[in-house]
């Protein structure tokens, strides 16, 4: 996407996912990085950010945050 990144984009069935993963979302700056190329995406399949914060249950501009542990237990 340009100068843009995502991590990663899993493809299953015609069906996508966009996963970001960052060490931890410690700041706005952090946030606006890991979660912001994501809401530059125009469609209406999953888009997640991974960290190794505790931090659990919460999304941003409906983005899904998910610790890793949570993450590698329910994907």
């Amino acid at each position: 996407m340009g100068n843009n990144e995502i991590d990663f984009i899993g493809e299953k069935d015609h069906e996508k996912i966009y996963i970001q993963v960052a060490l931890r979302i410690d700041s706005e700056t952090t946030a606006q990085r890991e979660f912001g190329n994501l809401l530059k995406i125009q469609d209406n399949y999953p888009k997640l950010v991974v960290t190794a914060d505790p931090y659990t249950g919460s999304s941003y501009e409906g983005i899904q945050h998910y610790p890793i542990r949570e993450f590698l237990s329910v994907f």
